[in-house]
């Protein structure tokens, strides 16, 4: 494996920035520190006036493979995260077939293993009537990331809303449960509502009403309620309301906690009122809200409240979205340009780098206990990602690796450039150009 020395270079690492060098070898980091000297065959990269970031770590991607690969694959989400600086993902059940067998999550581990370019996990699928399935994983802790629950919510057949059910997977599973949060009957009731109002007038506009404030809050404190009960390790996606934050602590670390949350970068940047121009397009579930929830999410964020920033990368076809408020499906793409988003609130002056790094990197890796990732660390695998704080990048059809073909972010230009995505030691993406001589590796978890 190909040898890399970084010179000079801003290291962005537990919540400090040092300047540097960084020996990649044998797909880890060797060594850190100023002036090195190193032995073999290597390439040099000049990383003067430039940042080193952890590779970020998304614990939320639909790369939609099997079943809808009209949308997206992993081989084309994969490759669309490692240009944007994520290295890791984890990716969520709701497939055709959905993942609610043993044997059909092995098989996203195979396509995973022959296809992605990034680093990868697939979580394990529960519904009503899977649950002796779902506890089977218990004996993959250490190769499987969690399991998800889609609580009063969901597209498929993967709706989990018998309380029987839910009392045996928060009461057995041994791993992290992952869910996602909106109460089904409150969301029919104001669908209905609605309905009589406008007939079949709805809009974009109005689905942060349908799906609203009190569908999340409630669904949540649901789950809340159980994880306390059986003192089970629940993680919360996605959260997008004010109200939310509630129930959420910042009085320990991370490592620490048994309930933690999870943010988007959807929720962080857009507001109900950008639905007069994006109309669908940011169309997803949860809906973004209201301009008070955006300013309450970021408070939990850098308060700590909030954990994990992720995407919900969650792409559907260009004629797809262009549909009817009812018809078109909910979900964004977004795992190319998270971090390149971050980056510019941190030149807005709205977070630090270093918090970057931290919500995007080492708090995923806590939460989900991975091992040897998510930090920039002597003899952990070489995941990390070269930023060009002073170059810019425009969003444009040429270079939207997504399968669907279109970004929110089209016509947009960063302030910052992603220039060198490592993972795993191998450099997968170079100014603009891939290498997919060497795969991903299947994430693995401390027990």
């Amino acid at each position: 494996m190909q040898q890399y020395l970084i010179r000079n270079i801003a290291v962005v690492n537990e919540g400090k920035t040092t300047v540097q060098d960084v020996w990649i070898k044998d797909g880890r980091i060797a060594k850190m520190g100023p002036n090195l000297t190193v032995s073999g065959n290597y390439e040099e990269i000049n990383g003067e006036g430039k940042y080193l970031l952890p590779g970020v770590i998304d614990d939320q991607v639909h790369f939609r493979e099997p079943g809808l690969t009209e949308k997206a694959t992993i081989y084309t989400e994969a490759r669309a995260a490692v240009a944007g600086g994520t290295t890791s993902f984890m990716e969520m059940p709701n497939t055709k077939p959905a993942a609610l067998t043993q044997e059909l999550l092995e098989d996203k581990y195979d396509i995973g293993r022959q296809h992605s370019l990034a680093n990868y996990s697939f979580f394990m699928g529960v519904s009503n009537d899977n649950t002796e399935e779902v506890l089977k994983t218990n004996a993959k802790k250490d190769r499987v990331c969690g399991v998800k629950i889609f609580m009063g919510s969901s597209t498929g057949n993967m709706l989990v809303d018998n309380f029987l059910t839910l009392e045996k997977i928060f009461s057995e599973t041994e791993l992290l449960i992952a869910t996602h949060c909106e109460d089904e009957k409150i969301i029919r009731a104001n669908m209905e509502t609605f309905k009589q109002e406008k007939g079949d007038h709805l809009t974009a506009a109005d689905h942060p009403l349908i799906r609203n404030v009190e569908a999340c809050f409630e669904s949540s404190w649901t789950a809340v309620q159980f994880a306390k009960k059986h003192d089970a390790r629940l993680h919360i996606l996605h959260i997008s309301t004010a109200k939310e934050l509630q129930l959420f602590t910042n009085m320990m670390p991370l490592a620490q906690k048994r309930i933690t949350a999870e943010v988007c970068v959807h929720h962080l940047h857009f507001t109900s009122d950008d639905y007069a121009l994006y109309s669908n397009l940011i169309k997803c579930n949860p809906a973004i809200k209201a301009p008070e929830n955006k300013a309450a999410l970021w408070q939990g964020l850098l308060d700590d409240r909030l954990d994990i920033i992720a995407t919900d990368h969650a792409p559907h076809t260009w004629t797809e979205k262009q549909q009817p408020y009812m018809q078109a499906p909910s979900g964004v793409p977004l795992v190319q340009h998270s971090l390149l988003l971050m980056l510019e609130y941190v030149k807005k002056g709205a977070l630090s780098i270093e918090k970057v790094a931290e919500k995007m990197s080492h708090a995923p890796a806590i939460c989900f206990r991975i091992k040897e990732r998510g930090f920039l660390r002597e003899g952990y695998y070489a995941d990390c990602v070269i930023v060009d704080m002073q170059d810019k990048t425009p969003v444009a059809k040429e270079n939207i690796y997504y399968k669907c073909g279109w970004s929110p972010f089209e016509g947009h230009t960063f302030p910052a450039a992603i220039t060198h995505t490592f993972v795993s030691g191998h450099l997968a993406y170079a100014n603009g150009q891939f290498n997919e001589s060497q795969k991903g590796q299947r994430l693995l978890f401390e027990i």
